[in-house]
């Protein structure tokens, strides 16, 4: 269990209703591990792969899970997801259960799936990556604000950079020729999924060795909003986002599923 103590009112709780629906699993008391500010996860999933346990479940928010997938990228060691985050973008993409009891259930007895990583600026990420305004979004988007308002607060966030001005960027995709754009941001996206129903990158998928860019160029309060109307409504929102599809770097992860399939196997994709 790797565990994200901010996340929690009641820690002991939630750690008895841990250990008792694993007891009643037949699973034994697992090894207990709290991240801190210094290292959101990355070191405890190492520490616990170090141990050559059967199972890790990352118990927090997006972060918290995406530093586990580093920790245990390459080995198969299965990733369990705990949602206690803001977002929980990961799990809504992947169809888990956001109730501790539900999420539990698919943790110890779901299938395993294989889960695509990217990097950028050196860091992995398994959801998304963004510059522009997601980046901007997501750095003011404060731990107070959001534990007032939840996932509202990345809207209040961002609309304190709804007039900032666009940037210039040049995507390249697998060797391809340059694209030139005025973007107000560019995420690339391991999944595709947002908040409130919108599917910024309908085609991504988790597992297909692949990673999808959309490049949105809408600007200024107008521009914006008439791009969230268009995703919401899936009407005319190509005219407003440039979308290409890339090669995924070689990091992999192993993830739990609700699904009840024949767990699969994985390997890494090509790099880009």
């Amino acid at each position: 269990m790797v565990v994200n103590p901010t996340k929690f009112d009641d820690l002991a709780k939630f750690r008895d209703a841990v250990g008792a629906a694993m007891a009643a699993r037949g699973w034994r008391e697992p090894l207990w591990l709290e991240t801190t500010a210094d290292d959101p996860g990355r070191g405890m999933a190492g520490k616990a792969a170090a141990e050559h346990v059967d199972l890790v479940l990352a118990c927090g928010g997006d972060g918290t899970v995406i530093a586990c997938a580093e920790g245990l990228a390459g080995c198969r060691i299965p990733l369990a997801v705990i949602p206690a985050g803001t977002g929980n973008l990961l799990a809504r993409n992947l169809g888990l259960p956001l109730s501790l009891d539900a999420a539990l259930v698919v943790a110890l007895t779901g299938d395993d799936m294989p889960l695509d990583m990217g990097s950028a600026n050196g860091k992995p990420f398994v959801v998304m990556a963004g510059v522009g305004l997601d980046a901007k979004m997501l750095e003011s988007a404060s731990e107070s604000l959001k534990k007032r308002f939840g996932w509202a607060a990345y809207v209040i966030s961002a609309l304190l950079h709804l007039r900032d001005r666009p940037m210039r960027v040049r995507l390249r995709a697998d060797g391809g020729p340059p694209l030139r754009r005025r973007a107000g941001g560019v995420i690339v996206g391991n999944v595709g999924r947002l908040q409130a129903g919108v599917s910024l990158l309908p085609d991504a998928k988790p597992d297909d060795g692949l990673l999808d860019v959309a490049v949105l160029t809408a600007r200024g309060w107008a521009g914006w909003l008439a791009l969230a109307a268009a995703l919401l409504l899936r009407r005319g929102a190509t005219s407003r986002v440039t979308r290409l599809t890339c090669g995924s770097c070689a990091s992999t992860s192993t993830a739990r599923s609700p699904g009840n399939s024949t767990a699969r196997s994985w390997a890494a994709p090509a790099s880009w």
